[in-house]
């Protein structure tokens, strides 16, 4: 079976080329369109990896990935950041909320699978 990758973003474009990215790479793939719907997906249904950007309404990413790791069975879960944010102290921000990796957007298709598949490789 393929491994199930949530993504969150707000921008309906850039979930639909994460999503052709993935399936393209075998993944299943499930969308949230803010990081409360995503918390709400994720809660409700264990992923293999979980792609988010970082800033959106109702919810951004970091406030979702803290909210996600007081969730024990969400524990072992990897959380990347998918975002336009470079900052180096909102990726320390991140790794301390339990983020996994980080990917500044725009992305390049192959770089998200790669990371993908190292993450999943776990």
């Amino acid at each position: 079976m393929s491994a199930s990758i949530l993504t969150v973003d707000d921008s309906a474009s850039l979930r639909m080329a994460i999503r052709i990215a993935l399936t393209g790479a075998g993944y299943a793939v499930t969308e949230a369109s803010d990081g409360a719907e995503g918390l709400a997906k994720a809660t409700a249904t264990r992923f293999d990896l979980i792609v988010t950007d970082l800033n959106m309404p109702n919810m951004d990413g970091l406030s979702m990935i803290r909210a996600l790791r007081q969730e024990p069975a969400q524990a072992g879960v990897p959380i990347i950041f998918l975002t336009t944010e470079s900052d180096d102290a909102m990726k320390a921000q991140a790794k301390a909320a339990g983020a996994t990796g980080w990917l500044v957007k725009p992305f390049q298709p192959e770089q998200l699978i790669r990371v993908a598949q190292k993450v999943l490789a776990r």
